[in-house]
């Protein structure tokens, strides 16, 4: 089974509820599905990554879509 993905807008949220809320979205997929977190330069582009990292997820690709907005693509580990 191929594994899917979800997506979840935090542009409007600031630290640490941009990880809090990624980390719950995280938590209701399966090992090897696929998160694209769309937030903000500054602290949360620094910070979810590199937490998601810290856990145990990968992050496969961030990308600039806009001027200050970055989507974050996060594979969900063990």
């Amino acid at each position: 089974m191929s594994p899917k993905t979800e997506k979840i807008d935090i542009t409007k949220d600031h630290c640490p509820m941009t990880f809090v809320k990624t980390r719950l979205k995280l938590d209701t997929l399966e090992t090897g599905d696929l998160l694209e977190v769309l937030l903000k330069a500054g602290d949360p582009l620094e910070n979810v990554p590199r937490t998601a990292k810290e856990q145990g997820h990968k992050v496969i690709s961030i990308d600039q879509v806009e001027n200050t907005i970055y989507k974050v693509t996060l594979e969900k580990g063990q």
